[in-house]
């Protein structure tokens, strides 16, 4: 294990002009439950095969549990996404392993309830949380990879700074099939993005 300079301190609220991020609680499990729900036939296509048990309490304790050990660990931050003004669960994103050393690098993954794609959020919350990792955590590359047939995924990491580095091929295991990927990576040193 090692040690990471925000593990003693309280668990970060970021927030961007459109949206607050904060690290999910137990009490979140209805909002949760209900936007994953409504955004399902949205959301499988891009993400890992739901399991049959996604929306019981008990796998909800499970993620919550994982999530604080990650983040004890220094493995990993997860957010939900407020909207500012509103106030209301939109999605979720994710700083993952996260490493230090000579790598100083994480991976960013991120979903959004299909009531609020397409208004700008996730591209707020992808910059917010980037000027978090390269300010705060002092991390050099932050790398995300994306289906080549995900286009609104595309155009929030494109919008985000996020350069194509290149394709992995059968990189990830979504919705049950081995998928290729984009990599796309921002480093800390990469222009600014209004």
């Amino acid at each position: 294990m090692f040690s990471l300079p925000f593990i003693r301190r309280e668990t970060p609220e970021l927030e961007g002009d459109k949206v607050r991020l904060r690290m999910p609680q137990a009490n979140d499990y209805r909002e949760w439950a209900e936007l994953r729900a409504i955004s399902r036939a949205f959301l499988e296509p891009w993400e890992p095969r739901w399991m049959p048990d996604e929306f019981e309490r008990s796998a909800w304790r499970l993620r919550i549990n994982h999530y604080r050990r990650d983040y004890a660990q220094g493995a990993a931050m997860a957010f939900f996404m407020y909207e500012r003004g509103h106030g209301r669960l939109v999605g979720g994103i994710t700083l993952g392993n996260i490493r230090h050393g000579v790598s100083k690098s994480a991976q960013i993954g991120y979903w959004i309830g299909q009531p609020y794609a397409g208004q700008g959020l996730m591209t707020d919350a992808v910059k917010t949380l980037s000027r978090f990792a390269f300010g705060e955590l002092t991390l050099h590359r932050i790398e995300a990879a994306c289906i080549p047939e995900n286009s609104r995924s595309i155009r929030v990491l494109e919008k985000a700074g996020f350069r194509r580095e290149g394709l992995l091929r059968s990189y990830l295991r979504i919705n049950g099939v081995w998928q290729d990927h984009y990599l796309y990576a921002r480093i800390a040193d990469d222009p600014p993005v209004a």
